[in-house]
């Protein structure tokens, strides 16, 4: 998306990409565009949007993530400073939000203990069936030219516990800055 989020008169670039990287490019000059900041997700982004959303004249970039998470990024100051031996007094404002958001945080609590509870019963019942759930699985097998390597990404809306690789091949796995795998190798028996 192109939208002023810097509030200078001029639009800049807003980059969602697959590893999960917001960035933010100012086009200082008629070159190349200058990345200004940029924030780590967990997960890929599949849309980015920049606009006034939560608070009137605080603008904000929205980011959706591949698992159906939107996270918000905003202008908006979120600390205050005072003085020594001052005490910072929340507005108004602030404190029935910080209320609501405390309230609705409380009934999903509640709501997923019932939930779980219910589940509990019927998975114990001699009636209950069992089935895996379905869930899409966000892949990528891609060639990075710099070094002559394949980057392979996979992205499911549940934890990861095992993932195996089989090859005819040698291969050599390389290891990533974002990767949190524990690799292990095994050799293949012939037969």
């Amino acid at each position: 998306d192109s939208f002023d989020i810097l509030g200078d008169g001029v639009k800049e670039l807003l980059v969602g990409r697959d590893d999960g990287m917001i960035e933010i490019y100012n086009f200082e000059s008629a070159d190349d565009p200058v990345l200004r900041h940029d924030y780590a997700l967990s997960e890929s982004i599949a849309s980015i949007q920049g606009g006034c959303v939560g608070k009137d004249g605080y603008d904000e970039i929205l980011a959706a993530t591949y698992s159906g998470w939107l996270t918000g990024l905003t202008t908006e100051p979120v600390h205050r400073e005072g003085g020594s031996g001052e005490e910072v007094k929340l507005s108004q404002e602030m404190q029935s939000k910080i209320s609501s958001l405390r309230n609705e945080l409380e009934q999903l609590q509640i709501k997923v203990l019932h939930e779980r509870e219910k589940y509990q019963q019927s998975s114990q019942s001699s009636t209950a069936v069992s089935s895996v759930p379905a869930f899409s699985v966000n892949d990528k097998f891609t060639l990075n030219k710099d070094d002559a390597s394949y980057s392979l990404i996979l992205e499911v809306q549940t934890a990861i516990d095992n993932v195996l690789v089989q090859s005819d091949v040698p291969l050599d796995l390389l290891d990533v800055d974002k990767n949190s795998a524990v690799v292990s190798f095994s050799s293949c028996d012939s037969e």
